[in-house]
């Protein structure tokens, strides 16, 4: 370590405070642990103890405007990112204290209790958080490093993870899109033998995980965990790398967690031998000895940091006890980002529908230009939207929706990237986080399950579990639908998988007019959306006004007026809504079609206000009638205006099979005109 000392120049000071941060990032977690034995503490707690050199090592090298990511067992991270920004004793002592108060669930803690012990952040300074998914976090660190090559910084970024996510596919994805890229990144990968209780021997053939680094040509270097000069020197070797346009380092440290994986856990797969052994190099104790020898370290010293340790976390348990428990009210705050929209964006989008329903707007462009549009004027608009996905570059997307912005922007504004779903989305995540605006294309909706971990469990859920310190301005473009013929993984409408979750916005415009105008709002939107386009309307032509415009969101459109039936729909089966209404006009029917255009928000108001007048409803949706979204309308409906009705509400919905490649069977399981016609007479009866 003396050798270190003299190579990294490093003052007594800077020693000492590495110290003083291990000794408190184990005095904290044995504090937890203290608590979850007296049961106190409810809840996962993944305690760091025995890993502090990773943390503090890496962070030390770091300089303040870097970013990093970090993993359940985040602790230890939190605290030296925290520490390392927080000025003066007092700060640094609030630090703690908002540490402690999440970890219980207390609204005085950095996410207000909502993150919890696996996901404390101090976003503000540029931790990107903590994530409870094994490897979630290694996309996003890959946007964040992204965004910084995109802005022309030379900040860095640095992913922590664990063994267990070497063998994620996220692993994988994300070191090849961060060699391709030589983006500005250091993956640390902390091997503490163990990814829950299975040894990481018996889950890999390579002895080393930093030996997969050569599979991206980028270099993998493997230290002694243990030893916080030896981590501090890497990262710093790296991060000189990584500013320079290098592009990224797999660093691996052997270290060895203290704790079982999590309190339940009895350590049965690991003997009291072998924990011995590592205890022996107690990278605390290490660090005291070497200094000592160097004499840059006397008793006194030891004896004074100790007693301050011991003094913060008291403090800081008094301060977590004491805080309150988050209001009621707390529970659903901060799952969106705040409205931009304002009153003459509403009126503008009334005043241009009216127009083009009188045919006073002539200029008609297709579907597919309309996109075209929306893109290229809102990259003209904000340097920080970029678009990414696979071949949206020079072949211009698998649909012609981006054609012409590559030449137009350059392969770093519209980026081609790896076949790798996952990694784009949270990529876009990552991006997002760090200050930009993705569009991220996923070419067919029937591939986005495979985003879903990055987008709907990181990138929908930060916001709220950060306690509203952070916005994920991103959208997600795909399409979906069929009529092409192309089977059951290129045919879906899987719109309500997404409205599932809490924190992403769901588009679906039917028409080149709200096309524009949708995917315009949600790239300037503040919240994660996914826009949800059909394979099928690409090539529809309608009118598009020239002047800049936004469709704001939660606004249903009344395509076609009427007073005996409320059709709702959305996407292309507003058509065979409106076909289906001329149809029954010629027996005598009025029908009111009704295109919701965004599915979340949903205006459910107008649906209800429509009902109210008509007595009759018919939802109408291409996705699957098991759990597809028009069964939510008809359930608001049913206790919004039930008393309403003067017939059983009724559902056309694609049958439940996998899309059929064989077009007349494709008809007879997707809703179609005839089917429309027939459910609308079923309720007039």
């Amino acid at each position: 370590m003396s050798a270190l000392i003299e190579e990294q120049e490093l003052t007594k000071e800077e020693l000492l405070t590495c110290l003083r941060q291990m000794e408190e990032i184990r005095a904290f977690e044995d504090n937890i642990a203290e608590l979850l034995g007296r049961a106190v503490l409810k809840g996962a707690s993944h305690l760091y103890a025995g890993e502090e050199a990773v943390a503090v090592g890496a962070v030390s090298a770091l300089r303040n405007d870097d970013l990093i990511t970090s993993t359940h067992r985040g602790h230890g991270h939190a605290h030296a990112h925290g520490d390392r920004h927080a000025v003066g004793e007092a700060e640094k002592q609030e630090h703690l204290n908002k540490m402690m108060a999440e970890v219980l669930g207390k609204s005085g803690g950095y996410c207000k209790g909502k993150g919890g012990s696996m996901h404390i952040a101090d976003v503000a300074h540029g931790n990107l958080g903590a994530t409870g998914i094994v490897g979630g976090n290694l996309p996003v660190a890959v946007g964040a490093a992204l965004a910084q090559k995109l802005k022309g910084t030379d900040k860095v970024v640095v992913c922590f993870f664990g063994d267990g996510a070497s063998n994620e596919g996220n692993f994988h994805e994300a070191l090849n899109m961060a060699s391709v890229w030589k983006l500005p990144i250091i993956f640390v990968v902390e091997n503490n033998l163990y990814g829950m209780s299975v040894p990481f021997a018996n889950v890999s053939n390579l002895k080393d995980i930093a030996a997969r680094s050569a599979a991206y040509g980028i270099p993998g270097v493997v230290v002694d965990g243990m030893d916080v000069l030896e981590v501090r020197k890497a990262t710093a070797e790296a991060a000189k790398r990584a500013r320079s346009g290098e592009g990224p380092t797999l660093i691996e440290a052997k270290t060895y967690r203290w704790y079982g994986h999590s309190h339940s856990d009895p350590r049965a797969y690991r003997t009291r031998e072998e924990e011995a052994e590592w205890k022996k190099r107690d990278p605390i104790l290490v660090m005291k000895e070497e200094m000592k020898v160097v004499k840059m370290l006397t008793d006194k010293e030891i004896e004074t940091i100790e007693k301050g340790v011991e003094k913060k976390i008291e403090k800081a348990m008094d301060f977590a006890m004491a805080s309150p428990e988050p209001p009621a009210s707390e529970v659903f705050t901060d799952v969106f980002a705040p409205s931009k929209f304002v009153p003459d964006d509403y009126e503008k989008d009334r005043q241009l529908r009216d127009h083009i329903k009188a045919g006073q707007i002539t200029r008609e462009i297709s579907y597919a230009q309309a996109l075209q549009e929306a893109m290229r004027e809102e990259m003209k608009r904000d340097s920080s939207v970029f678009l990414m996905g696979e071949d949206i570059g020079l072949y211009g997307g698998s649909y012609g929706a981006t054609r012409g912005l590559f030449q137009e922007f350059g392969k770093w504004r519209v980026i081609d990237t790896p076949i790798s779903e996952a990694g784009i989305g949270g990529a876009a995540v990552g991006a997002a986080m760090a200050g930009m605006r993705p569009v991220a294309e996923i070419m067919y909706v029937d591939f986005t399950p495979l985003i879903i971990d990055q987008v709907a469990n990181v990138g929908a859920k930060n916001r709220y579990m950060f306690g509203g310190k952070t916005t994920v301005p991103m959208v997600v473009r795909t399409e979906g639908g069929a009529g092409r013929a192309i089977a059951a993984h290129h045919s879906q409408s899987l719109e309500s998988l997404w409205t599932h979750f809490p924190g992403i916005y769901v588009v679906m415009p039917s028409t080149a007019y709200d096309a524009k105008g949708l995917l315009k709002a949600a790239i300037r939107d503040d919240n994660p959306v996914m826009f949800i386009e059909h394979k099928m309307l690409y090539k529809e032509k309608g009118p598009v006004p020239e002047e800049d415009y936004i469709i704001p969101f939660g606004v249903a459109d009344i395509k076609r007026p009427g007073k005996d039936i409320t059709l709702v729909t959305y996407s292309r089966m507003v058509f065979r809504a409106l076909e289906a209404a001329k149809e029954l006009e010629k027996e005598g029917l009025d029908v009111e079609v009704i295109d919701l255009r965004t599915l979340n928000p949903l205006d459910i108001d107008t649906i209800v206000t429509s009902v109210k007048k008509t007595g009759r409803l018919v939802c109408v949706s291409e996705a699957y009638e098991n759990t597809g979204f028009i069964n939510e309308i008809l359930v608001q409906i049913n206790e919004r205006a039930f008393d309403y009705l003067d017939a059983p509400m009724v559902r056309v919905a694609a049958a439940n099979v996998p899309v059929p490649r064989a077009e007349n069977l494709e008809d007879i399981a997707i809703p179609n005109t005839r089917r429309v016609m027939d459910a609308c007479r079923k309720v007039m009866k």
